[in-house]
């Protein structure tokens, strides 16, 4: 069972183990993890499930596709490394995944 990293803009760390299959906004969502408001439900239809991936692990997850850059192209605090969660399948490529969350999710 892969484990994340989620990292609160305040700096508190929440260490989850994730389903493979799952996504890391529903690894978030199914352990309680603040920060992922996940709007849509992972319809890849708002941005509130925005996350930074650690530059280091940006090759594993992958670029954004097309949808979800239209997404991410809506948010004010988008950075180079931004994902949305629910685009990002959970595989055992991603154990020790870290990812950071914004202040506000838009």
């Amino acid at each position: 069972m892969p484990k994340i990293t989620y990292i609160e803009h305040d700096g508190t760390e929440h260490n989850i183990d994730a389903d493979v299959g799952s996504t890391v906004m529903n690894a978030a969502l199914d352990n309680l993890v603040p920060g992922i408001d996940a709007d849509c439900g992972g319809e890849c239809s708002c941005a509130t499930c925005h996350v930074m991936v650690a530059e280091n692990w940006m090759p594993k997850v992958g670029q954004p596709s097309e949808a979800e850059e239209s997404m991410l192209d809506l948010n004010p605090e988008r950075q180079s490394n931004s994902r949305l969660s629910c685009q990002i399948p959970v595989t055992d490529e991603l154990d020790g995944l870290v990812v950071q969350l914004p202040e506000f999710q838009f």
